[in-house]
């Protein structure tokens, strides 16, 4: 296998398939002076339309950083990171917050819902900020399909962590967003929590045709998507598509080998 770790690339698939985000060129340092940190270091990433990316890199490689750059919730230094044709370094805070609350959806890995809302309320709260009338058989529907049309009525402290991600992928789903961004989602659940939840981001592309972008560490959540993109010192180090378990470990093995090697 001819290896492109530690190469700094455009991770790109084919040309016919539409964008959903790029990132070209990306920087985001913190600080300055002696104590200023590069976390992106010209980071050029093309993310596809009606796929799931894992993201996946060794702490520090900019991975978050990126995320959150992607998602409107971090600016770029310089560079661009673009969501369609929009650029979302031209935007002012209030169209900044418009892109966010309408054309991406987050799920965090505590789900960050509002505790003092209800399931339905938490679901329905980006909604609810813009003014907007949800689709009422849109959110029956998903709910249904998540298996959490019981627990409407409960505060997220009357939840399991598994029915807390159910409750924010059907937030994150209820506009029909343009991107999925999902940050360690399954970091603080158990085994069958996390197989359900990737089940469900699986779904969110395969049957409803979103794109989902996910940040994680573990090799069994990279396996369920589309292709996975392998971050470095805040650069590209690769790309390798339908991944399995076995090749995840392979790849990021090759990584943290050549990591060491050139220490």
């Amino acid at each position: 296998m001819t290896s492109d770790i530690g190469a700094s690339r455009s991770v790109t698939t084919d040309s016919t398939t539409p964008l959903a985000a790029r990132a070209i060129d990306v920087v985001r340092e913190y600080g300055s002076g002696a104590g200023r940190v590069r976390a992106l270091d010209g980071l050029t990433i093309d993310l596809f339309a009606q796929r799931f990316t894992a993201i996946m890199g060794a702490s520090g490689s900019g991975k978050s950083t990126f995320l959150h750059c992607l998602a409107g919730l971090d600016q770029a230094t310089s560079g661009q990171i673009l969501l369609g044709e929009t650029d979302l370094g031209s935007l002012g805070d209030e169209s900044l917050t418009a892109t966010r609350r309408d054309r991406i959806g987050f799920v965090f890995q505590d789900g960050n819902l509002l505790p003092h809302l209800t399931a339905a309320e938490n679901i329905d709260l980006g909604a609810s900020l813009a003014g907007h009338r949800p689709d009422r058989a849109w959110r029956a529907g998903l709910v249904e399909h998540l298996g959490i049309s019981d627990r409407m009525r409960h505060l997220p402290a009357q939840l399991s962590g598994g029915q807390r991600q159910r409750v924010a992928v059907a937030r994150a789903l209820l506009g029909r967003p343009d991107l999925i961004v999902a940050d360690e989602p399954t970091g603080a659940l158990d085994s069958a929590s996390s197989r359900s939840l990737l089940e469900m981001l699986r779904a969110c592309v395969d049957d409803y045709g979103q794109t989902v972008v996910m940040v994680t560490h573990d090799p069994a959540a990279a396996a369920v998507t589309d292709e996975v993109v392998l971050l470095k010192d805040g650069r590209a180090a690769g790309v390798f598509r339908t991944p399995t378990h076995e090749s995840v470990l392979e790849r990021v093995g090759e990584l943290a080998s050549h990591s060491e090697e050139t220490a």
